[in-house]
């Protein structure tokens, strides 16, 4: 554990403030082992709960639940049935399993987990589209991005798809038409559409990056940020009741996720009212033709869901 219980005796007790900043830095970094919910508890039961661990093992006693409680970027959960007593040596969460840390889908934080928006006729859902549209098209919060690009790439679809395509950012041939998914990989894609009995025009498409890095470089933190407002307006707009993640950065960003797509990959994952499932990206899978089998099963879960049988 990265957050050491203080040493206490009778004489020098810590304070509530102390006790929190541990229980605190305890929480986020069992948050970045996999741990998504903890059981929450005062400043009381936090001292009980150091106590515990400095005391003998035989004198311990568990220390019951007080009630969920969110870690940072993760909502709390409902309080289970009964609280399981603690190890002895560790706190509460490492109780788990953990090979379930594992298994849990990714938890979007803050709003993610709320229903979306009322949803707005198609017609005005279009207008809307085109307002953004042209608001990315002027953005200019990344200056990297925005000396190197040609033109922003918005994203293009059915304004009230059922399935949402969701990259990472425009390519070369993307930057130069302005439509996303247009280079070999976007023929992959489209390839991938029509497997699952869609066409291009049934779905929409969209990147986490309305613009593109220089040289096909990977998207950085702050230039996700800085379009992130953009693609939650699309699927608040869209409101898709699928949205497939192609790659590593959709699925993080979207999900506020650490884990790799492999770890995330073959299950739904939730953002408002969306089914997120996670595949990998289609460039990927022009590289690694042995992947293609993995993104077929991906998306079979999704059509399966769907009740489309082939």
């Amino acid at each position: 554990m990265n957050a050491t219980p203080p040493t206490t005796d009778s004489t020098d007790q810590p304070s509530a403030a102390e006790l929190q900043d541990s229980l605190v830095a305890t929480a986020r970094h069992l948050q970045r082992i996999g741990v998504l919910h903890l059981p929450a508890g005062d400043a009381a039961a936090g001292s009980q709960w150091f106590d515990q661990l400095a005391a003998p093992v035989a004198s311990q006693a568990p220390v019951a639940s007080q009630g969920p409680v969110a870690v940072e970027g993760v909502p709390a959960a409902a309080p289970p049935a009964a609280a399981p007593a603690a190890p002895a040596a560790a706190p509460p969460a490492a109780a788990a399993n953990p090979a379930s840390a594992a298994a849990p889908a990714a938890v979007p934080d803050g709003e993610a987990n709320t229903p979306y928006p009322p949803s707005l006729p198609i017609a005005d859902r279009e207008t809307q589209l085109a307002q953004l549209a042209a608001q990315v098209a002027g953005c200019v919060r990344c200056d990297e991005l925005v000396c190197y690009r040609k033109q922003t790439v918005f994203g293009e679809g059915n304004p009230q798809a059922r399935v949402a395509f969701f990259g990472e950012a425009p390519g070369a041939d993307e930057d130069r038409q302005g439509r996303p998914f247009v280079g070999r990989a976007g023929q992959l894609l489209t390839k991938m559409i029509e497997a699952c009995t869609l066409r291009r025009e049934d779905v929409y498409i969209l990147n986490t990056l309305k613009c593109r890095p220089p040289e096909n470089r990977n998207p950085l933190p702050h230039e996700l940020d800085n379009c992130r407002s953009y693609f939650e307006a699309q699927f608040n707009l869209i409101q898709p009741e699928y949205i497939v993640c192609l790659g590593l950065f959709a699925a993080q960003s979207l999900l506020r996720s650490k884990l790799s797509v492999g770890r995330l990959r073959g299950r739904f994952h939730a953002y408002h009212n969306s089914k997120v499932l996670v595949t990998y990206h289609p460039s990927y899978l022009l590289r690694t033709a042995s992947a293609k089998r993995l993104a077929w099963e991906d998306l079979q879960i999704m059509m399966a869901d769907m009740g489309i049988r082939r």
